[in-house]
């Protein structure tokens, strides 16, 4: 047994997803993956809970406000490797809203934008496996975000 101790960070990610199966995504501000499209998320900051951290950061990068008691647990994603900076886990968060709700990119988002689920682009971390785990959840059926 080593006795060397990995440092682990939390995050949380948010799956906004419409009646019209279309998907909420940001694009990157900042590295890794800076330009590249990815569900709203980031770190829990101290004093919060994973789901209190997805409804900030959801409304921080995209202006959406989902009361945190609205967001249903998905799963918790923690495969090493899953992000370049070191060792992430993230719990990731579902919420069905309705259709156009409105969006504005900020703080970690240059923007925000619905895209059909049918016509994903391709997505930063293992976001594409998360979503496909929160279509399958909210409507039963699969899209492909991995674009295939």
């Amino acid at each position: 047994m080593s006795d060397t101790y990995e440092t682990i960070r939390l995050t949380a990610d948010a799956v906004v997803l419409t009646d019209d199966r279309h998907v909420l995504l940001i694009e990157r501000r900042w590295a890794p993956h800076q330009g590249a499209w990815a569900l709203p998320g980031g770190h829990v900051d101290r004093g919060e809970t994973s789901r209190q951290a997805a409804a900030r950061e959801l409304h921080e990068e995209t202006g959406l406000r989902v009361p945190p008691g609205e967001l249903r647990e998905i799963g918790c994603y923690d495969q090493p490797g899953r992000d370049p900076r070191g060792r992430y886990v993230t719990v990731a968060y579902l919420a069905v809203v309705p259709a156009q709700s409105a969006v504005r990119a900020g703080d970690d988002a240059v923007a925000g934008l619905w895209w059909p689920l049918q016509e994903l682009p391709p997505l930063a971390f293992d976001h594409a496996d998360i979503l496909a785990a929160a279509v399958d959840q909210a409507f039963g059926t699969t899209a492909d975000p991995h674009g295939k």
